[in-house]
């Protein structure tokens, strides 16, 4: 059941919002209003099945369309949320592994909050849309631990679960095979009981052994693998807060988490932003934007709590 704030249109017509999309676009000007409260209020498939009513009505493709109304970062979010989301996770992997300098924080996030089933998916459609393999190009991107962590989350291998309850009596030590094993594993309720586990037998959360032991990227993404087991609205919850507090905001990270997780669990990370920081992440994002950018942001958001 997806807790997501984004949900299909009921009295959805496809034909009829391509019309009404063609009108927002035509003549001198464009009413980004009238774009915005559509797209953000239609599920993706939904938009998908605009796209394809655009396209037989007009004989043009609809994100072309938007992309030569729009600009800057309004329109940047207008064609993410056009993206399937697969296809949108595929491209955001490429784009980190193939632009210049690897981006770390795109690969870390998505492989480790995506089921293995999405990563299954990804690795698919990436295939078919980049031609390349995803774990190659992982690979050849990626180094030591770090790299061989997220090879792993890729291929999502799963322990038996006797096997977690032996790697997690032993002292890990800074046994970084013991960890990139162990973490490998995409069961969450497997997890949670290794790391109730470990605390019981080591007196410290999985968490401080990590920040001990490991450094740089291979730190980041075993703590974030560790922050999605325990609980992935809280995960994405920190990462938005984290994108708005800076001098200038992320705007990558705000507009990847808010499309991303807008049908899926946004309910839940709103309602973990409000715990964990005694704000409502709509009034984070009222703040820390503007113009039509934010209004589309805020529609994704859905509600103050």
């Amino acid at each position: 059941m997806s807790n997501g704030n984004v949900r299909p249109f009921v009295h959805f017509n496809a034909k009829h919002d391509a019309e009404f999309l063609h009108k927002a676009m035509k003549g001198i000007g464009t009413d980004e209003d009238a774009i915005l409260m559509v797209l953000t209020a239609r599920s993706n498939d939904q938009r998908q099945q605009i796209k394809a009513a655009y396209k037989k009505a007009y004989g043009k493709d609809l994100v072309s369309a938007l992309k030569s109304e729009l600009g800057g970062l309004f329109e940047a979010l207008i064609v993410a949320l056009m993206t399937p989301p697969v296809l949108y996770d595929a491209t955001l992997l490429h784009k980190a592994l193939k632009g210049a300098g690897t981006d770390d924080q795109v690969l870390i996030e998505i492989l480790a909050s995506r089921t293995g089933d999405e990563i299954k998916d990804i690795s698919k459609v990436y295939k078919k849309e980049f031609g390349g393999k995803l774990e190659k190009d992982i690979s050849s991107d990626t180094g030591g631990s770090y790299g061989r962590l997220l090879v792993i989350l890729l291929q999502v291998c799963a322990l038996p679960l006797q096997d977690l309850y032996a790697a997690g009596e032993e002292k890990f030590g800074t046994d970084e095979e013991k960890f990139i094993t162990i973490l490998g594993n995409r069961s969450s309720e497997h997890l949670q009981k290794v790391f109730d586990a470990y605390k019981k037998i080591s007196g410290s959360d999985i968490e401080d052994i990590i920040k001990g032991e490991t450094t740089g990227n291979l730190e980041d993404l075993l703590l974030a693998v560790v922050k999605c087991v325990r609980n992935v609205p809280g995960f994405f919850a920190e990462s938005l807060y984290q994108s708005m507090r800076r001098a200038g905001t992320d705007d990558d990270t705000l507009m990847r988490i808010m499309v991303s997780r807008s049908e899926v669990d946004m309910l839940d990370i709103r309602a973990n932003f409000k715990k964990m920081y005694g704000q409502s992440l709509y009034t984070a994002i009222q703040e820390d934007t503007a113009g039509d950018y934010q209004k589309a942001l805020l529609y994704l958001c859905g509600g103050k709590d």
